[in-house]
């Protein structure tokens, strides 16, 4: 007998026991587990926890709101180019 993993994402109850009606119709042994479904990607929960840990370990740098404020005005994108009409 071969194990296989099928992750099914239901939306209701019915689903599911329409789900098991059909493997016990075919005679297939099955597992059931609920297993929480994250929106967010793994790689990056860990960095934000990482992230948590390194301020209070005391990394990190403080900025101040005029800091902030001017990564909004930065000016460092070139300029819109303006395209000659050719007609």
């Amino acid at each position: 007998m071969e194990a296989i993993h099928i992750k099914a994402y239901t939306a209701d109850t019915f689903q599911l026991e329409a789900i098991k009606a059909f493997m016990k119709a075919l005679k297939i042994k099955f597992e059931l587990s609920k297993q929480e479904v994250s929106p967010y990607d793994s790689e990056f929960v860990k960095k934000i926890k990482q992230g948590d840990i390194d301020l209070k370990a005391g990394k990190g740098r403080k900025v101040t709101l005029e800091e902030l404020d001017s990564l909004w005005k930065c000016n460092t994108y070139p300029k819109p180019i303006k395209m000659k009409n050719f007609g």
